[in-house]
């Protein structure tokens, strides 16, 4: 008797007991939940279940309400739209009243989801107030010198968040006044000069620590308190640095990406490199090390030992090169990082070992923005096309045929190549491709990959629906039956 069999009756046992516990009682309705909701199984389960289309432009940001029932979008039409992402239909389309393309656009807390807040290629930060009639009144309320990516909304407040522009500038907006406070200016410590920055956070579990990361390798921490002070305004020092060792003193490097975890671990992507998560142990001080400083053949004892100690943990195989991307964590604990890629998929690792489980294809050119949902364990991403996708567990949609294109791998010299049917067939090969000598030796290793990943994706597909069904049908019983 095979051994595949035995494995998978034991899953399936595994899960059958768990909902037994439940409904006896001996298992919490939320423990069950987070547990389901964090199945591997489930992830793998992850495919297409709408496509929202409307925008006439690239969609550069994506982002659920509190409930999750509502999805907000901006995109290069500068256009913002509300969507009920499960009927895939639009509750609210308006101006968003900026001139170039929207990067950023999000729900404030605690406003009957009628606040948003928004930023632009053009420098400037809006709000938007949506009114009993239906109407939206729209104001700036204030402006950088240079592009802005991201803001980030402090955790609980419905009125204060921060935003972060290439002109290195952080400024502070509080919705009661309307006034946009410069908090302080980016700058790297060897030459003085302006960091451009691209990202920013803020730590949920200590709404004090805000980070912001751009143009060069570190991601830098900085205490809000500080600034509530009556010298607040001479204070311009981050009092932590997070970069990985091997890249202190890069020129090559910068981050497009920052998010926290529910365990204040931070997260940067990192341009033409990896994804990396730090522990708040893993910081470097107000600090940090010099590039001379970390060479090992002249670095001290001890700093060779902390050299040692600071390994964040790190995701591969995905490619941040051509456009500013976001960095996330799916589950209800955080457990697994997501990210977009220039090869047009969603790519998703295990959290605690970095392993790669899934490279979802989502778009024809690249995905820039993916976004969990606050209570499910479903997402929507966006890139390049002009359409959102919601990704659920069973999702079945088609999710149609994208352009040829040959994509790289950050991951040393591998390649992935992927070949599409331009005349619109839906059947697409992916090979991936160690480095080699010769083209004879390439055409080898891409062929046996291929039938390894056609072996792999089948057992993968029939080791998951035999014990994975069995939760899902019971667990979506169970809430029909709690909302009744």
């Amino acid at each position: 008797m095979s051994r595949r069999p035995n494995k998978r009756q034991r899953s399936s046992d595994h899960s059958v007991v768990r909902i037994w516990e439940r409904e006896l009682g001996q298992l919490p309705n939320r423990s069950f939940s987070n547990r389901f909701s964090a199945s591997e199984h489930l992830l793998n389960r992850l495919g297409l279940h709408k496509k929202l289309q409307e925008h006439t432009g690239c969609v550069n940001t994506v982002s659920f309400n509190a409930d999750g029932d509502i999805l907000v979008s901006g995109s290069d039409d500068r256009q913002v739209i509300l969507w009920d992402w499960d009927t895939a239909t639009v509750k609210l389309s308006f101006d968003s009243g900026h001139c170039n393309n929207i990067f950023q656009a999000k729900f404030m807390p605690f406003s009957d989801d009628r606040s948003i807040v928004t930023s632009s290629a053009d420098g400037q930060v809006r709000y938007s107030k949506i009114l009993e009639s239906g109407q939206v009144e729209t104001c700036m309320l204030g402006i950088h010198q240079g592009q802005v990516h991201k803001l980030a909304i402090e955790p609980g407040s419905p009125f204060s968040f921060y935003t972060c522009g290439e002109d290195g500038v952080v400024k502070h907006f509080d919705l009661r006044t309307r006034v946009a406070t410069n908090l302080f200016t980016c700058k790297e410590a060897k030459y003085n000069l302006i960091v451009y920055l691209n990202a920013i956070a803020v730590d949920p579990r200590n709404p004090g620590l805000l980070a912001v990361a751009g143009m060069d390798e570190y991601a830098r921490v900085y205490d809000i308190r500080s600034y509530r002070s009556e010298t607040w305004y001479n204070y311009s020092e981050p009092v932590d640095h997070f970069c990985p060792a091997h890249l202190i003193g890069s020129d090559h490097v910068g981050i497009t990406g920052l998010a926290y975890s529910d365990q204040s671990e931070l997260l940067a992507s990192y341009t033409d490199e990896f994804i990396y998560l730090f522990s708040p142990g893993m910081g470097m001080g107000p600090n940090p090390p010099s590039s001379s400083e970390t060479d090992t053949e002249t670095e001290t004892e001890t700093e060779t030992e902390v050299r040692k100690t600071i390994q964040p943990q790190v995701y591969k195989e995905h490619s941040n090169r051509e456009t500013v991307k976001g960095v996330g964590f799916f589950g209800p604990k955080c457990e697994y990082v997501v990210s977009g890629s220039d090869c047009g998929r969603i790519f998703i690792w295990r959290k605690k070992d970095g392993e790669l489980l899934r490279a979802m294809e989502a778009d024809k050119h690249v995905v820039n923005c993916i976004e969990s949902h606050p209570h499910m364990p479903l997402m929507a991403s966006s890139g390049i096309e002009t359409d959102i996708k919601i990704w659920t567990p069973g999702g079945t949609e088609e999710l149609g045929s994208p352009r040829t294109a040959e994509q790289a791998s950050v991951s040393g010299n591998s390649r992935w190549f992927m070949f599409y049917d331009e005349e619109g067939d839906d059947h697409a090969s992916g090979y991936y491709v160690a480095d080699c000598d010769d083209d004879d030796e390439e055409e080898e290793d891409e062929d046996d990959s291929d039938d390894e990943s056609s072996d792999d994706d089948e057992s993968a597909e029939e080791e998951g629906d035999s014990d994975v069904d069995v939760e899902i049908r019971k667990d979506n019983d169970d809430d029909d039956e709690d909302q009744g």
